[in-house]
């Protein structure tokens, strides 16, 4: 499952990843742009927030909002965007806004990368130890 109308290709052992123990959290993951959150979704059947909304330029959640649902342990991974960050911006260059790029640059600093099955996802239950 996944490529939902631009969405990621989600691979078995990413959504595996996603799906364990997905019932001890709001939202199994996280992901910029609602394609790329449904294609998670589809192939999990457990929640996953679309931050910035359809296509990540909604500023929702704020990053102020995202830090406290981490904190919080409500979200248990961040799901990068296949590079885009590095291309201007989260869910696509231009169309990410500039939440959504502070979002995933605030991820990216604090917690642990971890690829599975070629998908690079943040494990927001894992700081980076500094």
């Amino acid at each position: 499952m996944g490529g939902l109308l631009g969405g990621q290709r989600v691979g078995a052992a990413a959504a595996a990843a996603v799906k364990k123990d997905a019932a001890s959290y709001t939202w199994a993951a996280a992901a910029v742009g609602s394609q790329n959150a449904a294609a998670y979704q589809l192939a999990t059947q457990v929640p996953v927030m679309a931050v910035g909304g359809f296509n990540g330029s909604d500023p929702s959640p704020t990053l102020r909002q995202f830090q406290a649902y981490a904190a919080a342990g409500k979200v248990h991974y961040f799901i990068a965007s296949g590079g885009a960050e590095r291309r201007g911006g989260p869910g696509g260059g231009a169309r990410g806004s500039s939440v959504s790029a502070e979002i995933a640059a605030w991820v990216e600093g604090r917690f642990t990368k971890v690829t599975v099955g070629g998908a690079t996802l943040y494990d927001l239950t894992r700081p980076v130890r500094k």
